[in-house]
């Protein structure tokens, strides 16, 4: 896949990796990165990888050579969950 010359710091990105061979099947497999881009030199992205919506994993740093990079997608952000206003009575 060609990767653009330039990514914007911020942008929203799915990143698919390649992880290796499966020791059972020899299967290629692939890894997901979603999160923010804080650079790109042309050989390694740098992004900050989303929190786990779910809580289970906290936000990470991750650095990604050129090479492993399979695609690319931009990404819209996650929804913010609604809130109730506490000062609300719903009257």
């Amino acid at each position: 896949m060609p990767l653009p010359k330039s990514i914007p710091t911020g942008a929203r990105l799915m990143v698919r990796t390649l992880d290796g061979r499966d020791a059972q099947t020899d299967r290629q497999q692939y890894r997901d990165f979603i999160g923010h881009v804080r650079s790109w030199d042309g050989r390694t992205l740098s992004i900050t990888r989303d929190p786990a919506a779910n809580g289970s994993r906290p936000a990470q740093d991750v650095d990604i050579a050129r090479e492993r990079i399979v695609a690319l997608k931009p990404i819209p952000e996650r929804k913010q969950p609604h809130r109730r206003n506490p000062e609300s009575t719903g009257r």
